[in-house]
């Protein structure tokens, strides 16, 4: 087998329902009443190397964030259960934020980025940059 040099990825999507309004919007935008969407959000892991039997970390491992997800956010109307005006932006920080702090020193791998979309054709990102 020749010799690569490589970084392995993983990600796992976990869905929610919730609502939210955006602030400072012309009152005619569709965004400035509430409204809800199925959130998915997507959590992306990078290892050099793997763990036994061959994972980044075990999908298993991820479970927090789906107890944090149903606990927290889901069926919530965002503007009142988070620290941030509730743009996909905003979410996917507050979602990388939140599993550094709290998962990712119980798993193998780094978290890359948080992907968060609102509808199945449009997302927001947040990259990870370690200095």
């Amino acid at each position: 087998m020749t010799a690569l040099a490589g970084r392995y990825r993983i990600g796992k999507q976990f869905s929610f329902d919730a609502a939210h309004q955006l602030a400072g919007l012309p009152e005619e935008h569709k965004c400035a009443r509430m409204h809800g969407h199925t959130y998915t959000v997507e959590i992306v892991l990078t290892s050099d190397g793997l763990s036994s039997p061959g994972f980044v970390t075990d999908f298993g491992d991820l479970a927090p964030v789906k107890t944090f997800i149903d606990d927290v956010l889901d069926h919530r109307v965002l503007n009142e259960v988070l620290p941030v005006e509730p743009t996909s932006e905003n979410l996917a920080r507050f979602f990388a934020e939140w599993f550094i702090e709290h998962v990712e020193t119980a798993v193998a791998g780094h978290l890359e980025k948080v992907r968060v979309s609102e509808t199945p054709s449009s997302w927001a990102e947040f990259e990870v940059i370690r200095g």
